[in-house]
């Protein structure tokens, strides 16, 4: 098995954690002359195309369901249910937390590509994160080393959940190995807080991934309504114990980046019509 022409000057890898690899595409050739321009100011942003590619050696790894691109090798693919109560069990995790009912298991000797994105990709050793393992916001799990194990953890309290806007239940990795998660923000933003029987509190859902040992609650600013009114803060999440937290120092909006991101689509095809769309935009501007 050989494989060429992988990385070149437009493609390279950027970063290799257990048997994963982010090939990250520097420049995107395969554009036409009408999106050139919006390619280009992209690519100068940092906003690129960028996908897993997973080396596999009597290896396995779990999968988010249709995150397949290609593969070669000696690779087979399970779906990883035990039965009909296990399936059950899987459809009701997924319904939980907005994840695949059933996520593919690849197993054996070669490479496993995932479809290209162009949300961020992290790495996350996750037995960095405790004996309790890291818990992830919703949407953020690709993929993982079969070492690693998929579970839900479940709010503590009701208000974490009812004010928090974080749902009931995330998902929660936990073990020894490499997981795959996609980001709305780039890794080099994001803000490691580490808590020692501490607390920390924030404004908003800004927390990508935290120790699943730490407690969330959702409280006031002040002790008192009155107080929290003046101050023209509300409600806080706050995290307490001794744990970490990854935090986004921003909140990625906008219409042109949720539609480039939009896990749902393929990467080609949602990328496509937004730059059509501005590329027609444009040529309108320039004619004009």
């Amino acid at each position: 098995m050989g494989i060429s022409n992988l990385t070149n000057d437009g493609r390279k890898i950027v970063k290799k954690l257990g048997c994963f690899s982010v090939l990250e595409y520097l420049r995107d050739f395969s554009v036409s002359p009408y999106n050139a321009t919006t390619q280009y100011f992209m690519s100068e942003m940092g906003v690129r195309r960028r996908q897993i590619i997973a080396s596999l050696k009597d290896s396995s790894i779990t999968m988010q369901a249709g995150a397949l691109q290609w593969l070669t090798g000696n690779v087979q693919v399970e779906t990883g249910v035990k039965g009909v109560g296990d399936f059950l069990g899987k459809m009701v995790k997924g319904a939980v937390t907005n994840e695949s009912a059933v996520k593919p298991v690849y197993k054996g000797t070669g490479v496993v590509a995932l479809e290209p994105t162009y949300k961020y990709l992290i790495l996350c050793d996750v037995g960095e994160w405790g004996a309790g393992g890291v818990t992830i916001e919703d949407g953020m799990f690709l993929a993982c080393e079969n070492t690693v194990e998929i579970g839900i953890t479940s709010r503590k309290n009701l208000s974490s959940a009812v004010l928090g806007n974080e749902g009931l239940f995330n998902v929660n990795l936990k073990g020894n190995g490499v997981a795959a998660l996609e980001s709305n923000v780039p890794e080099e933003e994001l803000v490691e807080i580490t808590l020692n029987n501490g607390e920390l509190k924030i404004d908003g859902r800004q927390a990508v991934c935290w120790s699943s040992s730490l407690e969330f609650t959702v409280e006031r600013t002040t002790k008192t309504l009155i107080g929290s009114a003046a101050t023209n803060e509300g409600l806080l999440n706050v995290y307490r114990g001794t744990g970490k937290v990854l935090m986004s120092p921003v909140a990625a909006t906008g219409s042109l980046y949720s539609a480039t991101n939009n896990t749902s689509a393929k990467a080609g095809d949602t990328s496509s019509n937004v730059f059509n769309a501005a590329g027609s935009f444009l040529g309108g501007m320039l004619n004009n």
